[in-house]
């Protein structure tokens, strides 16, 4: 028996990986956290599978599943939405596992950042603007931060930021960015990528918070932050300059 830890990506049903859509096809139990992965997903479990949302189950309460399962002898599909190594709480799950002895195994999935550069059809690593890639979130009402790992902080790096779980606290992310970027800096505020009624807000660290304000968006929503959303200019990269050479080209 062996829980298989999939990532649903974003929220488009056909952004999960083809290894996923196989393992949920072949398990008789799957548990999905229902707020965020789609229905379309964890439609394809087999005829009389038990299929449970964990959206509002505890973590004991879920791992009293996965042991039910397990001492039957059932594959588990454990879907969570985006990829399960990103905000995932898959972690704690998997000490538990540990602990009990239960063989587990995790497949990657699209995570909301990479889904909502792909919509807008934006590099977020462009030679010359920025080259680095910040995956955060802020202190709301979960976990707090580690120390150093606050916004302003990190903003003195310059670096692009994929800012998750953090709209509630949109104003505390531009007083802490601006002095770093600039108040005329490009924000995208992206709303429930992948889904049907997804939306994007652009604007910059100056104007972001009164245009989601009017949006009335409070939830579901990544913050993305820096040059690379809207370059005045960016240098070609080497790896197709005619005059670069490599061990593929000579």
């Amino acid at each position: 028996m062996t829980v298989h830890f999939i990532g649903a990506g974003p929220g488009a049903p056909d952004l999960i990986t083809v290894r996923g859509l196989k393992l949920i096809q072949s398990c008789p139990v799957c548990l999905y956290a229902g707020s965020l992965v789609p229905a379309e997903v964890v439609a394809e479990a087999p005829e009389g599978a038990r299929v449970i949302d964990t959206a509002p189950l505890n973590l004991e309460e879920i791992i009293a599943e996965i042991e039910d399962a397990h001492a039957r002898g059932l594959n588990v599909a454990r879907v969570h939405s985006g990829d399960p190594s990103i905000y995932g709480a898959t972690a704690e799950q998997m000490r538990r596992l540990d602990a009990l002895g239960i063989d587990y195994d995790v497949t990657p999935g699209v995570s909301a950042y990479a889904a909502a550069a792909a919509a807008l059809k934006r590099e977020l690593t462009l030679a010359g603007v920025g080259q680095t890639v910040i995956i955060t979130r802020t202190a709301v009402r979960a976990s707090g931060m580690p120390q150093g790992e606050d916004l302003d902080t990190l903003g003195r790096s310059g670096a692009t930021l994929a800012i998750h779980l953090s709209i509630n606290n949109l104003a505390k992310v531009v007083r802490e960015l601006t002095p770093h970027y600039g108040a005329d800096c490009p924000v995208v505020i992206a709303y429930r990528v992948g889904w049907p009624d997804q939306a994007f807000i652009e604007g910059t660290l100056g104007d972001i918070r009164p245009k989601v304000k009017a949006s009335g968006i409070t939830r579901t929503a990544l913050i993305l932050v820096g040059r690379v959303l809207n370059p005045e200019g960016f240098d070609d990269s080497k790896l197709y300059d005619a005059t670069h050479t490599h061990v593929l080209r000579p």
